[in-house]
């Protein structure tokens, strides 16, 4: 069966974006390689290794750029929570950027929240409770 490994990001600080995704986040950096030929460097970052069939984040940083246009067509990644209120509360306590509380989706009940990363990419944390129902 075909599995989700990962999404990657393009981003600006490498260093910056790993202590977002593992201090802020609670993820863990799961590897790092470097390609001086090509002068980039990969971190992945994840609650779990793929091989455990979770989907992780690749950070990918192309030396000597700090800056991307991200444009309007990527939308957000999500991430299930537990407890989004308390995860929020965290997220903001460990200088993370909180840009829509906790609570439920317009028109509807599941519960969501958003964060930003670094380099302006939205995370969308939605309440486990109801994270296989959809939004609505």
């Amino acid at each position: 069966m075909a599995q989700l490994l990962h999404t990657m990001l393009r981003v600006g600080n490498l260093e910056r974006s790993i202590e977002f995704y593992t201090q802020v986040m609670g993820m863990k950096l799961l590897r790092k390689s470097e390609n001086s030929e090509y002068k980039y460097t990969l971190a992945f970052v994840g609650y779990a290794e793929e091989s455990t069939g979770s989907a992780v984040i690749e950070l990918t940083y192309n030396w000597g750029t700090e800056t991307y246009d991200i444009g309007d067509a990527f939308g957000h990644i999500a991430i299930g929570e537990e407890d989004i209120y308390a995860r929020c509360d965290a997220i903001a306590n460990a200088g993370g950027k909180v840009i829509r509380p906790a609570g439920p989706v317009a028109g509807g009940s599941t519960e969501i929240a958003f964060v930003e990363d670094p380099d302006g990419y939205k995370i969308e944390l939605i309440q486990m409770s109801s994270s296989q129902k959809g939004l609505g």
